[in-house]
């Protein structure tokens, strides 16, 4: 398999064993072999963006729990020309931001984890239905000194930044209602970028991010417990992580975009990639199958936009 191919290009397909489990972001779901993911996702994706360019950003590999797996995050650009999966087309240049891991056995795709930022491309073409975002909708950048794609590394080094993200999750567990007790400030950089999915939007250090993503998260969700990973590991100064879902919580409180709280109990798909600076994280792409989320908490994002933007 050439490192290179994602799954959205033909010669990545052509490894997918015959019984390729498919897991992407609501509306796909899950999809058993080529056929059906054709489908239900590639399809749609070459109709709505039929010149796409595939940007990987960050692509690594490692193993966790015996398994074989290899992690990518990147955008998808293109005019967008038709719709997809109901978001009206706009004619114009778009991009789609996308997390993807991939399980390997003998050489073959057996399994792939997929979340696709729809919301970003729902505010793209003007068709968002819910509450603003605490921060700017950005185009989530590449690393500092740009992409990289199965950076060189040394066992050493890949657990070092391991082990500093693993002690970091440890920390978030330690929410006791304040801030403070869980010590995100000795884990990060002051000036870390986190790059977060939409409707969330993106932050750089801890006054911003604690304002406009960690304090509203946790008043809404106030007994999440995560860390439950399908894979994880590192690779050189990054680390990615998966959860299919990875956290658990109960929708309890807080104003979360726009939404009042529902008491559901919710999980969360989320996809996680880390750059380490030193003896700190210095950049953070996280992404979260928010469609997934919002429909656990009563809200079909898709309906409740054609809804909103019924021209008829």
């Amino acid at each position: 398999m050439s490192h290179a191919e994602t799954l959205f290009e033909p010669a990545a397909r052509r490894i997918w064993a015959a019984d390729h489990l498919l897991r992407a972001c609501n509306p796909v779901e899950e999809q058993i072999g080529l056929a059906a993911a054709e489908q239900a996702l590639i399809a749609p994706l070459a109709a709505a963006f039929p010149a796409m360019t595939i940007r990987t950003a960050i692509a690594m590999q490692g193993a966790f729990q015996g398994a074989e797996w290899i992690a990518r995050s990147g955008h998808l650009h293109g005019r967008f020309v038709a719709p997809l999966f109901s978001i009206p087309a706009t004619g114009r240049i778009a991009h789609l931001r996308f997390g993807s891991f991939e399980r390997i056995e003998a050489g073959r795709i057996v399994e792939t984890l997929l979340i696709l930022d729809l919301p970003s491309l729902m505010i793209q073409a003007g068709v968002w239905p819910l509450g603003r975002a605490m921060g700017p909708a950005l185009m989530a950048p590449p690393p500092l000194g740009g992409d990289v794609a199965f950076p060189a590394s040394s066992p050493q080094e890949s657990a070092q930044s391991l082990a500093l993200v693993e002690a970091m999750i440890g920390g978030l567990k330690q929410y006791d209602g304040s801030l403070k007790s869980m010590g995100m400030r000795d884990y990060w950089t002051d000036d870390f970028w986190w790059f977060g999915p939409e409707p969330i939007g993106s932050f750089q250090g801890h006054h911003d991010y604690e304002r406009g993503h960690q304090r509203p998260f946790l008043a809404a969700f106030p007994d999440r417990v995560g860390g439950n990973h399908r894979a994880r590991f590192g690779h050189g100064a990054f680390v990615a992580s998966t959860g299919w879902p990875s956290i658990y919580a109960t929708h309890a409180g807080g104003d979360w975009l726009g939404l009042a709280p529902t008491g559901r109990k919710i999980t969360m798909r989320v996809m996680d990639f880390w750059r380490r600076e030193g003896d700190r994280l210095a950049e953070n792409w996280v992404m979260i199958d928010i469609p997934d989320l919002l429909q656990q908490m009563g809200v079909d994002l898709f309906a409740r936009m054609a809804a909103l933007n019924d021209r008829s």
